[in-house]
């Protein structure tokens, strides 16, 4: 085992100095692919025909390789997502292709999860981080009646390529903004950022996915710049500590985002992820990342009844 930071117990986990520093606003949670799949029940496997449950990474890269005879010879080649979505682009020469179906999978009414809801009933204003695609988190915003701000990476909009999507709160027209222009006071406001693009509930003309190789190039290149990431949100980083919650770190341009997010953040955080492996536990230690191995219902369970027991 790569560290001792790394812990199989639940009752471990310091619930605790994670919820108090979470309801004090010192927590940025960051959602990756594990939050989205959640409800989906051990062993049932993803029907693209019929989808009931989101698709996780694989699922998606396995029907978009499927879809364009990907040259697979081994089953991991398949797992790359990213490259299957550039090959896909590359022998259909139609984006807008690989955008249909992702809407077609993505934009169903799936149920948010225990997690959303948590994070939709913490009172005081958060940044939340979010590169998942799907609207888990909006709607659990939305049926706890619970005001956001949404701020959304334009991936497939070339007419916005040097500024973000600002959709204020109750907003179906987004107002495209330079990143180190947007003025929103996180102090009274919650900000759902979607990193990676996002399905749009306002029309598929907002549609936008941070899913290619070449997207993935494009976008570090702009974090690089400033450009992706709004200043304010840097700052807003710099000062707290960062709860990952179902990511995985075998993918090597997450990492390239997390190394750059967590200089800006020099305090220990936290990762909630199920059986990491020994390379993924060495890598969360180097970012000075205590990671715990658990699933996420646990987690939401436990933080909950912590916070039930401080009356909190």
């Amino acid at each position: 085992m790569a560290s001792s930071s790394v812990t199989q117990e639940a009752d471990k986990i310091p619930y605790e100095i994670i919820w108090g520093a979470w309801k004090r606003g010192d927590v940025v949670p960051f959602l990756g692919a594990g939050a989205s799949i959640v409800n989906r029940p051990l062993g049932v496997k993803f029907n693209p025909r019929d989808p009931k449950f989101l698709p996780s990474g694989w699922d998606l890269s396995s029907y978009l390789a499927t879809a364009s005879s990907f040259p697979a010879k081994e089953d991991w080649e398949i797992a790359d997502l990213a490259k299957v979505c550039s090959y896909f682009v590359e022998v259909s020469s139609d984006r807008e292709d690989l955008r249909q179906r992702l809407r077609e999978l993505l934009n169903r009414p799936y149920e948010p999860g225990p997690l959303h809801r948590f994070i939709a009933s913490i009172p005081g204003p958060q940044v939340i981080v979010v590169t998942n695609y799907d609207t888990l988190v909006e709607q659990a915003f939305l049926a706890a009646a619970r005001p956001y701000d949404l701020v959304v990476y334009p991936a497939d909009r070339s007419d916005f390529a040097n500024s973000l999507l600002w959709w204020s709160h109750g907003a179906t027209e987004p107002t495209p903004v330079e990143a180190n222009k947007l003025d929103i006071d996180l102090t009274k406001t919650t900000v759902i950022y979607k990193m990676h693009g996002t399905i749009s509930p306002h029309g598929e003309e907002w549609d936008n996915f941070v899913i290619t190789e070449e997207d993935y190039v494009e976008f570090l290149s702009r974090m690089t710049t400033s450009a992706a990431v709004p200043s304010s949100f840097i700052e807003h980083f710099r000062k707290r500590r960062f709860l990952f919650l179902g990511y995985s770190l075998r993918d090597w341009n997450l990492r390239v985002v997390l190394n750059s997010l967590k200089r800006r953040s020099p305090t220990r955080s936290w990762s909630v992820q199920l059986n990491p492996s020994t390379l993924e536990e060495a890598l969360w230690e180097k970012k000075n990342v205590n990671i715990y191995n658990l699933t996420l219902d646990n987690f939401t369970a436990m933080i909950e009844e912590t916070r039930q027991r401080l009356g909190e």
